[in-house]
């Protein structure tokens, strides 16, 4: 039987784009995926559509490898609205309380400490997380509320930035599954005044270099320029990409002799050479160090494939 024809590029790698307010995850995803012809895309935490910064997108065989950034932790900066309490907790939301703003600098310190480090977080009903088989997001646009088990995050930074009015601007540095409209509705109930985001936007994720980040705008604009001077820009848009391997960076690498790497992209447990004693590692082969898939180390010291890449007939 022959293979199914596929259809676009087998272009694989991670795009670091910068969204903007107003898109939804999936829409910028298809829009980048089309103008890459990529076969399969898939981004790595979506962003509400009034959230903007760094969406890595993995194009190709790199979505293989895209839960280890969904596992990553991330910075963002975030503008709270005081004195109003949303159903979102956030600006999309309608408001549901008004109350007057009266605390002081001294009681907004200590309720910001009181979110550093080890915490238990209640999610919000609006999120993608599941409950008996349905999004959350779901039962809250039918005005359901479900039970939801809190579950730990970790603030590792939390900086007031400024306090003005009804205005409070905030940077905070979270692991992940850490609901940042959360964070901002809990710190309203602590001051008494209620609050819900009204800007929020990605700074980071992982350690993705921040000057990497391209808009949507800007991939189009490189697109069109090509289109007038009769060209293809798919060359030029291939050098945005972060490689393959980039979503798994922090974990060690293992390097194969192509001998040895052959077994392994069949999918058998190996032997190598100064391999960790235990965890997840990347698996590169020979001399161009070039990257196979993900392995653990299994409890008798071999390499055992969990993610391989598939390489396709040009």
């Amino acid at each position: 039987m022959s293979r199914p024809r596929r259809r676009g590029r087998d272009i694989h790698g991670v795009l670091l784009l910068d969204k903007h307010q107003g898109h939804s995850s999936n829409d910028v995803l298809q829009k980048v995926k089309r103008l890459f012809n990529a076969n399969r895309a898939g981004h790595t935490g979506a962003l509400d559509p009034l959230a903007t910064g760094m969406l890595p997108i993995c194009l190709g065989e790199a979505t293989k490898f895209s839960q280890y950034l969904l596992d990553s932790d991330k910075r963002y900066r975030v503008i709270a609205r005081l004195g109003e309490r949303t159903d979102t907790s956030d600006a999309d939301g309608n408001v549901v309380e008004t109350r007057p703003v009266t605390f002081s600098q001294t009681e907004l310190d200590v309720a910001l400490e009181s979110f550093r480090g080890d915490t238990m977080q209640v999610p919000t009903m609006f999120s993608a997380l599941k409950y008996q088989g349905r999004k959350l997001y779901e039962y809250a646009r039918e005005g359901i509320t479900v039970p939801r088990e809190a579950r730990p995050i970790k603030v590792f930074e939390l900086q007031f930035i400024r306090w003005e009015g009804d205005e409070l601007e905030l940077e905070i540095h979270v692991s992940k599954g850490t609901y940042i409209r959360t964070i901002i509705d809990d710190l309203g109930e602590k001051l008494g005044c209620g609050a819900h985001v009204i800007m929020l936007r990605r700074l980071q994720v992982a350690t993705y270099p921040i000057e990497k980040m391209v808009t949507l705008e800007q991939l189009q604009s490189m697109v069109a320029v090509a289109e007038e001077n009769g060209t293809s820009a798919l060359a030029s848009l291939d050098t945005l990409l972060m490689p393959m391997d980039s979503p798994a960076a922090e974990f060690p690498a293992v390097n194969l002799p192509t001998a040895v790497a052959t077994y392994f992209k069949l999918g058998q447990p190996v032997q190598a050479e100064q391999a960790p004693k235990q965890g997840l590692v990347r698996v590169t082969e020979g001399d161009e160090r070039k990257f196979i898939g993900m392995a653990e180390i299994a409890t008798d010291g071999r390499v055992a494939p969990r993610r391989l890449v598939v390489e396709y007939p040009a």
